[in-house]
């Protein structure tokens, strides 16, 4: 198929459907940029919040540069993927050395950025400085896949660049960012990844040789990936009148840096809790069962059983920090890992 013909009847379908978003309220090329990082891996509904509250606390690439990790952790706190905050502020650094604070308005510029991928920066590049360079996300090969009735296996480098190439020959030069955005959005609330597509509300199923051919459902194809590792964790919500200990992750790894509340490796019985305590120098006063709860990460999947241990009077030391409830609500960032046990009916607060 003839690949321009797609161009107008999408960005009708897109001016009269677009979700309004609000990132696409002031296409700023920090706001744009912002927004891309935390779309990667999270869903929109889930952004939403988490960009409001960032912008307000960093509303620019300066503020973003001199932001504690503290600070920038806690923003981030949920969203998960926590290596993108940090690009983001390594990223911020280098905008305010090198191009006084500002994104750059070229396309190999951006893509030398920390955490910039071929696809920001032609989010970024497309909808934020008008430069007619493809975005192209999972949304976005799906869709292609299905109009071309293309069998090539998404997960491969070769066919996403082989999809930059076909739409870099037929972005409208005038508005590349709208239509990137279009294409996203069909593939988003029309095209769909889950489920049967909505081929009777799709402003191109006359073009669409996936569904011409009856061959919709079986685009797009994608090698499957490798199981995820399975982790046994015992959490340990470490207590003694209001505070509750929390500890920090190593510098490397997984949850880099981020503070965490104490675990144990495997599943753990009540005795091996309470001889694992009194190895950190604490005694136990009182251990109660808070039930099982799992947490799925890309590559690793947590299995854990949780523990609330009453402690004697907390000590310093195995490196241990104790905190308040409203210090774990508002100064230290914890993975969402954890929060089935942080939940207050859990004793937390």
């Amino acid at each position: 198929m003839n690949l321009s013909e797609i161009i107008a009847p999408l960005l009708d379908w897109y001016r009269k459907n677009a979700r309004d978003l609000p990132w696409r309220r002031e296409s700023t090329p920090y706001r744009v940029w912002v927004s891309e990082i935390m779309l990667q891996q999270s869903r929109v509904e889930a952004v939403k919040g988490y960009f409001t509250r960032f912008l307000a606390a960093l509303p620019t690439p300066q503020a973003l540069a001199a932001a504690p990790e503290e600070q920038l952790l806690k923003l981030w706190e949920g969203l998960g993927y926590y290596n993108r905050a940090r690009n983001l502020r390594k990223a911020a650094k280098l905008l305010v050395e090198q191009y006084h604070g500002q994104l750059p308005g070229n396309y190999e510029a951006l893509l030398s950025l920390p955490g910039v991928g071929h696809y920001t920066a032609g989010a970024v590049a497309s909808i934020a400085f008008g430069l007619p360079e493809p975005a192209v996300d999972g949304n976005v090969l799906r869709v292609l896949s299905r109009l071309t009735a293309d069998p090539s296996d998404i997960a491969d480098p070769r066919t996403k660049a082989a999809a930059e190439d076909a739409l870099r020959q037929i972005l409208p030069v005038e508005d590349p960012g709208t239509f990137n955005q279009a294409l996203m959005e069909l593939g988003a609330l029309v095209c769909v990844p889950n489920g049967l597509p909505l081929c009777d509300r799709c402003p191109l199923a006359d073009l669409c040789q996936g569904h011409i051919q009856g061959i919709a459902l079986d685009l797009p194809v994608k090698s499957s990936k490798k199981p995820r590792r399975l982790e046994q964790r015992t959490i340990l919500v470490l207590v003694r009148d209001r505070l509750t200990a929390i500890r920090k992750r190593p510098q490397r790894g997984l949850l880099a840096g981020m503070w965490e509340l104490p675990s144990l490796e495997g599943k753990c019985s009540s005795e091996q809790v309470v001889l694992a305590v009194r190895q950190w120098g604490l005694e136990p006063l009182r251990v109660e069962p808070l039930g099982p709860s799992k947490h799925i990460f890309t590559h690793v999947e947590w299995q854990m059983e949780g523990f609330r241990v009453l402690v004697e009077e907390p000590q310093s030391g195995a490196g241990l920090l104790w905190a308040l409830p409203e210090q774990l609500r508002e100064a230290y960032p914890l993975p969402s890992a954890f929060r089935f046990y942080l939940n207050p009916r859990k004793g937390i607060d």
